[in-house]
């Protein structure tokens, strides 16, 4: 081994032992998902709409329980896949 690669591994093994890489190896993000259940539209087993017209996976089976339960009308025990348009329904039920 030549000088370069005994002072490469010598300046790696310092920061080691030193744990400065500890942040580069170990990185932790918090994630906060914010659900607005008075924001779906339409519910179905894989997911749901919102009232803009966007897709979104329910944050829980917790959440998708709870909003079955108080929006029976409007909650499809499928897929949206399975339904046409994908399971967007034009009568804007929230609005009447």
């Amino acid at each position: 081994m030549n000088i370069m690669t005994n002072a490469k591994a010598a300046l790696v093994a310092a920061l080691l032992a030193a744990g400065a890489l500890t942040p580069l190896t170990s990185v932790h993000a918090a994630v906060s998902v914010h659900f607005d259940a008075g924001n779906v539209a339409f519910g179905y087993s894989d997911g749901y709409w919102d009232r803009a017209k966007q897709w979104h996976r329910w944050p829980s089976s917790a959440a998708r329980n709870d909003w079955r339960a108080h929006n029976r009308a409007h909650y499809y025990s499928r897929t949206h896949t399975h339904t046409n348009g994908w399971g967007w329904r034009d009568d804007h039920w929230w609005e009447h």
